[in-house]
C-alpha cells in the first residue's frame, strides 16, 4: 500500500538525481520512488543524461585556460582574476558545446559519432515518458509522416517492426545541428522501446554501411543512406538491434 504522506517534487527528484540531497532525503525519495516507478523512470532517464553529459565534457574543466584569455584576465585588475579565469574556463565548455551542435570537421569529430550521441541522449529522453512519449500518435501515421516530411523538406517514412515485435506509437519533431530532425518510436509487448532518429545530410552520399555506439546503457546503429542519416536506439542486446536495423534499411530500399 503506497504511503500517501509522502510527496517529492520535481525539484526535490533533480536534487536527488544531482546527489544534493541529504541521507534523510535520499531515503524518503527512494521509497516515494519504489511506489511510483513511471516516475523511478523518469529519474533513470534523467540520471542517464546527466552522465552523457559529464562523460562528453567533464574533461574541458581540466584543460588550462588558453594564454590569450589568461592575459586578458590578468589586464583587468578590478575584476576578481579567479573569478574571471572560471567564469572563462565555463565560456570555453559552452563554445566547446556550441561547437558540437554546430558540427564536426573532418578534423575532430565524425558526423556519425555526433549523429549517434544525439539518438542516444534523444532516446533516454522521451522513452520513459508515459503520458506524452510521442507528439503525434500512430493513429494519425499519414499525418505524421506527411508533417516531418514537409519539415525535413525531403520524404520521410515510418518503417514498420510489427512482424519483430515492435509497433509504432508515433513520433516528434526535434531540433539537429543542421535543421529539424525526426524520432519514431516503437514498443513491444512489454513495454520496451526502440526509437529510429532520422535527419538530413549535407550532401548526399552512397555509404550505408551499419556503424555501432554504445552510450551507457543506450545501443545505437547508425547509417547513412542517400540525404538521410538514420540511427536506431534501444536498450537490446547489439545482435537483435542489428537485424533491426537491417529490416529498416531493406524496407526503406526495398
Amino acid at each position: 500500500m503506497r504511503n500517501q504522506t509522502v510527496q517529492v517534487s520535481t525539484d526535490e527528484l533533480q536534487h536527488f538525481v544531482d546527489g544534493r540531497v541529504d541521507d534523510a532525503g535520499r531515503r524518503r525519495i527512494e521509497i516515494w520512488l519504489h511506489e511510483h516507478p513511471q516516475e523511478k523512470q523518469k529519474a533513470e532517464a534523467w540520471r542517464r543524461q546527466r552522465q552523457l553529459l559529464h562523460d562528453s565534457f567533464d574533461d574541458v574543466l581540466s584543460e588550462p585556460v588558453p594564454s590569450r584569455l589568461a592575459e586578458l584576465a590578468s589586464a583587468r585588475p578590478r575584476i576578481k582574476t579567479w573569478a574571471l579565469a572560471a567564469g572563462l574556463a565555463w565560456l570555453s565548455v559552452g563554445v566547446l558545446i556550441g561547437y558540437f551542435m554546430r558540427g564536426p570537421t573532418v578534423a575532430t569529430v565524425e558526423p556519425g559519432e555526433i549523429l549517434a550521441r544525439r539518438a542516444a541522449i534523444a532516446h533516454a529522453i522521451y522513452t520513459p515518458e508515459v503520458r506524452h512519449p510521442v507528439e503525434v500518435g500512430a493513429e494519425q501515421e499519414a499525418h505524421l509522416v506527411s508533417w516531418l516530411s514537409k519539415r525535413l523538406e525531403q520524404r520521410v517514412r515510418a518503417p514498420h517492426f510489427n512482424s519483430q515485435g515492435y509497433n509504432l506509437i508515433g513520433g516528434r519533431l526535434l531540433p539537429g545541428d543542421d535543421g529539424p530532425v525526426a524520432q519514431f518510436m516503437y514498443q513491444d509487448g512489454s513495454g520496451k522501446r526502440l526509437t529510429l532518429y532520422v535527419r538530413g545530410t549535407p550532401e548526399e552520399t552512397t555509404v550505408t554501411a551499419f556503424r555501432f555506439a554504445q552510450e551507457d546503457k543506450v545501443s545505437v546503429f547508425y547509417w547513412i543512406d542517400g540525404s538521410l542519416a538514420y540511427a536506431l536506439s534501444g536498450e537490446i542486446p547489439r545482435e537483435r538491434l542489428l537485424a533491426l536495423s537491417e529490416a529498416v534499411y531493406h524496407e526503406l530500399n526495398p
